[in-house]
C-alpha cells in the first residue's frame, strides 16, 4: 500500500475500497468510498488490488444565469463548505473557488441570479477583527448595488462570532444577509452543504427580512433549516449537522417545504430599523480578554489583561466570580481576585456574562453579585450570549470610545431582551 493509492482489499472479513491516505511501519489510514477514515493494520489486510478510476476532461461551462431572477452574492471565505478531501492528510482543506460552489450546487441558479467572489480562503479559527472589517465592508459593496442579499460562507467553529460582529458593524441593514456553512465537506454523501446554500437564497428571496442570521440545519436529517438571528446564533456540538442554536430567542425563521417567519416581533423590529446601510468598522488593533471563573482560582490571572483594552468575565450562574474570603482557603486568593478587578475597571471597561449560557445576568440577588456590581462591572440585566458579549465589547470600544458604559448598557441590535415584571419582582 502505497500514499495516494485508490485499492480495494480485505480487512476483518470485509470487502473494501478506499484511497491511502498514510502509511506509516504496519498502521495506514485509509479514506473509503463512504467517506470515512479507517485506520488498519497493514499486516492484516489482503487482497490488495489496484482500482483504476476512470476520469474524463469536463470542459468548464460558464454558468448559465436567469436574469429575471433576484439578485444574490455568495461572499466566500472558505470553511467545511467550501472543502474537498485531501488525501495527503486525511484532513479536509479549502479548494473551490467561488464559481466552482455554484457548479457543484446548480439548484442555486433556479432559484436566484447568483453571483460569487472569493474575499478570503481561510478557517474560520483565524478570524481577526481586521476579517470583520473585510467582511462588513464587502457587503455593503454589494448591497448599494441592489442585491436581494448576500450570503457568507464560513467555517462553523467561529461563525456565530462573525454573525454577531456583522450584526453590529453592518448598521441600517436593508436585505438580509446569511451566514452559512456546513459540518460535512461537500464531496461527501452526508454533507449539509446544498441544504444549508439552498435554505440561504430561499430565505433572502422569500423571506426579504432583513438583517444577520445564521443558516444551518435545524435537526440531523435535511428536512428543515433553521434562521437563526446573528445575535443569538451559538454552536453547541463539533460534529453533529444540527450543531448551531438559537439561545434566548425563538428561531428568527425556518426553511423546509415553506419559508415560515417564526419571530414576527423581531423580523418586524429588523424591518423597522433598515435604512441607508453604513459600515461602522471595528478597531482591529483592539486587545478585549476574556476570563471565565473557575474553582481554584488565581488573582495572577488577572495580570495579563493590564495592558488590554477591555475584559469580559464569563461568570457562574446569575454572574459571580470568586471574590469573598470565607475560610482559610480562600481568604488568600478570593478577595486579591476583587482587588484585581478593581484595579482594572479603573483603567478598562468590564463586563459580565454568564457561563450558563442560557438565562440572564443578575448580579442583585446574591451578596457577592452586588459586590462585583458595586465594583463598576457592566452587564446587569443582559442575557446575551458570551460570544455576542466578546463582540459588542470590542466593537462599543471601537465605535464609541467615550460612551463606553451607555452604549454597552444599551440595547443597540436587539441583542438582549427586555426584563419581564416577573424577573424585575425577584430582585
Amino acid at each position: 500500500m502505497e500514499q495516494g493509492q485508490h485499492v480495494s482489499f480485505s480487512y476483518e472479513g470485509k470487502e473494501l475500497v478506499g484511497t491511502v491516505v498514510t502509511v506509516k511501519d504496519d498502521e495506514a489510514t485509509i479514506k473509503l468510498d463512504s467517506g470515512y477514515n479507517l485506520i488498519v493494520s497493514v499486516s492484516k489486510v489482503s487482497d490488495v488490488q489496484d482500482v483504476l478510476v476512470e476520469s474524463e476532461d469536463v470542459p468548464v461551462t460558464e454558468i448559465k444565469q436567469k436574469t429575471t431572477l433576484p439578485r444574490v452574492v455568495i461572499l466566500h471565505t472558505g470553511g467545511t463548505i467550501a472543502s474537498k478531501v485531501d488525501y495527503s492528510t486525511g484532513a479536509v482543506v479549502a479548494q473551490f473557488d467561488p464559481d466552482e460552489l455554484v457548479r457543484m450546487f446548480p439548484e442555486l441558479s433556479e432559484l436566484a441570479n447568483i453571483e460569487s467572489r472569493l474575499v478570503r480562503n481561510m478557517s474560520s479559527d483565524d478570524m481577526r477583527f481586521a476579517h470583520y472589517n473585510i467582511l462588513a465592508r464587502g457587503v455593503l459593496e454589494e448591497v448599494r448595488k441592489d442585491v436581494a442579499g448576500v450570503i457568507v460562507t464560513h467555517g462553523t467553529d467561529t461563525l456565530h462570532y462573525t454573525a454577531a460582529a456583522l450584526a453590529f458593524a453592518l448598521e441600517g441593514l436593508n436585505v438580509p444577509v446569511v451566514l452559512v456553512g456546513s459540518q460535512r465537506s461537500s464531496d461527501r454523501g452526508s454533507s449539509d452543504a446544498s441544504s444549508n446554500l439552498l435554505g440561504a437564497v430561499r430565505w433572502i428571496t422569500e423571506s426579504k427580512v432583513p438583517g444577520v442570521v445564521v443558516a444551518m440545519h435545524e435537526a440531523s436529517s435535511d428536512g428543515s433549516i433553521a434562521i437563526i438571528d446573528g445575535l443569538h446564533a451559538r454552536k453547541q456540538h463539533s460534529s453533529r449537522r444540527d450543531a448551531f442554536v438559537s439561545v434566548n430567542a425563538p428561531l428568527l425563521g425556518r426553511v423546509s417545504e415553506d419559508v415560515e417567519v417564526l419571530d414576527t416581533f423581531r423580523a418586524a423590529w429588523l424591518k423597522e430599523h433598515a435604512g441607508k446601510p453604513q459600515v461602522l468598522p471595528f478597531n482591529e488593533d483592539l486587545k478585549v480578554g476574556w476570563w471565565k471563573a473557575h474553582p481554584q482560582s488565581f488573582p495572577e490571572e488577572f495580570e495579563v489583561f493590564a495592558s488590554f483594552d477591555g475584559l469580559l468575565l464569563e461568570g457562574t450562574g446569575l454572574g459571580h466570580v470568586p471574590i469573598t474570603g470565607i475560610d482559610e482557603f480562600t481568604k488568600e486568593f478570593h478577595p486579591k481576585i476583587r482587588e484585581k478587578i478593581e484595579a482594572l475597571i479603573k483603567k478598562i471597561p468590564v463586563v459580565m456574562t454568564t457561563q450558563t449560557i442560557f438565562g440572564r445576568i443578575n448580579m442583585n440577588v446574591y451578596s457577592p453579585g452586588r459586590k462585583i456590581m458595586e465594583l463598576g462591572v457592566l452587564g446587569q440585566g443582559m442575557d446575551m450570549l458570551p460570544e455576542t458579549a466578546f463582540v459588542k465589547l470590542a466593537w462599543v470600544l471601537s465605535t464609541y470610545p467615550k460612551e463606553i458604559s451607555s452604549k454597552y448598557s444599551e440595547n443597540l441590535r436587539g441583542e438582549f431582551s427586555a426584563r419581564s415584571p416577573l424577573e424585575d419582582s425577584h430582585n
